[in-house]
């Protein structure tokens, strides 16, 4: 029996209210698994666009937009 059935034969005998509480709670760590991913994703891309903030590029900053 894998992990997920041992936790679903686990919440399967509960009263209603508990098992919405188990719900509730697996669904805020999936969010909080997704925030941390979309965290490493904003930083990698601030990491990698802090090459761009340099005094050779400043002429650019001006150029008006197409």
């Amino acid at each position: 029996m894998n992990l997920a059935e041992q936790v679903y034969q686990t919440v399967k005998p509960m009263p209603e209210a508990l098992v919405q509480e188990v719900l509730d709670f697996v669904l805020f760590l999936r969010q909080r698994e997704e925030s941390q991913e979309w965290r490493n994703l904003m930083l990698a891309q601030a990491d990698s666009l802090a090459d761009w903030d340099n005094a050779e590029d400043e002429v650019w900053n001006d150029v008006p937009a197409i």
